[in-house]
């Protein structure tokens, strides 16, 4: 495959920054399958976010030829004292994650799952996080609290501080050449893009992906301007929030519940979680996205393009309730192999019927 070929793949929506494309296509001229990297705090149920948009892009890395690590990232679950700060849930969470991901086709024989908990021991990877911490004032650590979900004014304690230069360690010690994260990740791996070089590493490649935005009304709405950030990083789509989002194990009718019940304002275009499933999800599934609609309604309408569908929303050509109708029965769809995985795999439903039962916090 020629480098432009990859990519394309690996800017591929739902990609949303690359951190440069030069950089990553220099990358990608001198190593044929470098290192990248996505990691997660084991933490309880997976939703579309965590599971069908990360699915895609370690998919499409894949496909580009890149060694994929998967970072199960159960100590940091740890310091931000997730499931209760119990490890071995933790750890039983990673697990499900794992599974999850497997359900949503990703290839296990083409990633490398890794649990932090294992690779720890080693003490050459405490050096790095003690060289990083000595580069990061606790003005900018603080400023990095978001990758941890967290406002600048909650960090409480010693540990919150620990949180960034473990994660930039990781990247370095891991060997990762892409930082493939989710936007809310971006502060940290622009750190590790300030320091590596000058602690004798290198510059890594950031590769962000959008973030889905929850089932819920945004609590500053409308939007003003100048606060989109603020109110869409509370707006996205939280597992602690288990009834702004949809869990890839949902059963279709809590799907359709969900979807029905969902914020979807009329003629709206923008912050609508409703046609950010359409067009980060459904349109990468399909070609062709059908809306059906009793004749009296107009009819069946087809869409060939997400733009197509906006364009029609935005004029008011379709009702809310026909359009929530139409992307419910398609996700039930596209997580029918979801549901099907966790029946007949023993291990990963008994994962899933245990961290059913914790309660999920932020």
């Amino acid at each position: 495959m020629d480098v432009e070929t990859k990519i394309e793949l690996i800017c591929k929506p739902p990609t949303e920054e690359v951190i440069t494309t030069d950089d990553l296509r220099s990358l990608l001229e001198t190593e044929e399958h470098p290192i990248a990297y996505n990691g997660w705090e084991p933490s309880g149920l997976v939703h579309l976010g965590t599971g069908v948009i990360c699915a895609y892009k370690m998919k499409d890395l894949i496909e580009a030829g890149i060694h994929f690590k998967a970072y199960l990232s159960t100590w940091h679950a740890w310091l931000n004292n997730k499931l209760g700060g119990d490890l071995k849930l933790i750890r039983k969470a990673a697990d499900l994650f794992k599974h999850s991901w497997i359900a949503l086709g990703v290839p296990e024989d083409k990633v490398e799952f890794i649990y932090s908990d294992e690779l720890y021991d080693d003490l050459s990877y405490w050096e790095k996080t003690i060289k990083i911490a000595k580069n990061l004032t606790i003005a900018r650590t603080k400023r990095t609290l978001e990758i941890a979900g967290r406002k600048e004014t909650e960090a409480h304690y010693v540990s919150d501080f620990l949180y960034t230069p473990m994660q930039v360690a990781d990247i370095f010690h891991l060997k990762v050449k892409i930082c493939q994260l989710g936007m809310d990740q971006r502060k940290a791996n622009v750190v590790a893009r300030e320091l590596g070089e000058k602690l004798g590493f290198w510059k890594p490649i950031c590769v962000h992906h959008h973030i889905l935005q929850g089932l819920e009304k945004p609590a500053i709405w409308p939007i003003p301007a100048g606060k989109e950030k603020e109110a869409l990083v509370s707006a996205k789509m939280s597992k602690s929030k288990p009834e702004t989002c949809i869990f890839i194990y949902d059963s279709p009718d809590e799907i359709r519940k969900k979807i029905r019940r969902a914020f979807c304002p009329e003629k709206v275009t923008q912050y609508n979680p409703i046609l950010e499933f359409c067009k980060y999800i459904i349109f990468r599934e399909k070609q062709t996205f059908i809306v059906e609609r009793p004749a009296k309604y107009g009819g069946h309408v087809e869409f060939q393009s997400y733009e197509q569908l906006e364009k029609a929303y935005k004029e008011g050509k379709i009702h809310p309730l026909d359009l929530k109708n139409a992307v419910a029965e398609e996700l039930i769809k596209i997580l029918e192999p979801v549901r099907r995985y966790f029946k007949s795999n023993k291990e990963a439903e008994k994962c899933l019927e245990t961290i059913k039962k914790v309660q999920i916090t932020r």
